[in-house]
């Protein structure tokens, strides 16, 4: 089983030029099924529709979430897929299994008035300050991914036409448009802020280091742990319930976007979904918060 396994992320690696985080999450799922056949005393060769429904069932009495098992089914369905183009499998034993229902969750997302909180929480009379001021008001500005910000460079900011460039997933480019609050906050760091964290500590780091955007104390390139922890930090600060991440602040853009008239089309754009039903779910939100007003408002709600 561990042969076919190494061949299959090998495949989504080399061929699919998957991302490691998702590499990572793959064989997670694929040998937690191997531990859980072990187990039942059975060989992959073995498995059946039967034999996957059980699986299922025993992953919904360890208490995981439909979305996690729908996840780990995900993940089957492609190995499998994967062993039976290659021959190792006669069947896919997965075709006949239905996906378990996900629970709809409406994205997190912040009030205007504590958004704008949470944007002059850093003091801006240090440079960490300046770089965070300027990694929160990119953020909201953009709705870009942690990922993305991370991946910033200096010359992906256009200063003159207020946007930036951004690699998305699937390595695909897109420009995104920024406020002037923003670029003033990026102006701010990278005249005032940058150039201190920059001091080389050595050619190597220097040299790696050189085109990045956002840097750390150490002057390497900022992760996104950095940016997450960072974030933390000011959620601490302004009082502010725990569990706020980068990514409320991406659902967080497009609701305010939503909310103030923005079309569901150029919003997906501008969060680089490739499918509309992704960016769906915010006109949901949209719903919730006005019937929230409606039952508020109405005399007679």
């Amino acid at each position: 089983m561990e042969r076919e396994l190494q061949e299959f992320l090998m495949y989504m690696s080399a061929e699919r030029n998957l991302s490691n985080h998702t590499i990572l999450a793959y064989s997670s799922d694929i040998n937690q099924f191997f531990a859980y056949l072990k187990r039942a005393e059975l060989e992959l060769g073995q498995v059946d529709h039967a034999s996957l429904r059980r699986y299922l069932s025993w992953l919904n009495t360890r208490r995981y979430s439909q979305t996690s098992i729908a996840r780990k089914l995900a993940s089957l369905r492609t190995f499998f897929k994967f062993l039976e183009r290659q021959g190792h499998a006669a069947l896919n034993p997965t075709l006949l299994l239905a996906t378990p229902k996900r629970q709809k969750k409406l994205p997190r997302f912040l009030k205007i008035k504590v958004m704008e909180e949470l944007l002059n929480a850093p003091d801006r009379k240090t440079v960490l300050g300046k770089r965070d001021k300027a990694i929160l008001e990119i953020l909201y500005a953009s709705g870009i991914r942690v990922s993305e910000l991370t991946g910033l460079d200096l010359d992906n900011i256009n200063f003159w036409r207020n946007e930036i460039k951004v690699l998305g997933k699937g390595n695909k480019e897109r420009l995104v448009p920024v406020n002037r609050e923003s670029i003033k906050a990026l102006d701010s760091y990278i005249l005032e802020g940058r150039k201190e964290l920059a001091a080389p500590k050595n050619d190597q780091e220097s040299a790696r280091t050189v085109d990045a955007l956002f840097l750390n104390k150490r002057g390497s390139r900022l992760s996104a742990t950095g940016v997450r922890r960072m974030l933390a930090k000011y959620v601490k600060k302004v009082g502010l319930a725990q569990g706020i991440t980068p990514h409320v602040i991406r659902h967080t853009f497009a609701t305010h976007l939503l909310e103030g008239g923005a079309d569901l089309r150029a919003v997906q754009e501008l969060l680089g979904h490739v499918d509309l039903s992704s960016t769906q779910v915010y006109t949901h939100l949209s719903e919730a918060r006005l019937r929230e007003v409606y039952l508020k408002a109405h005399p007679r709600a």
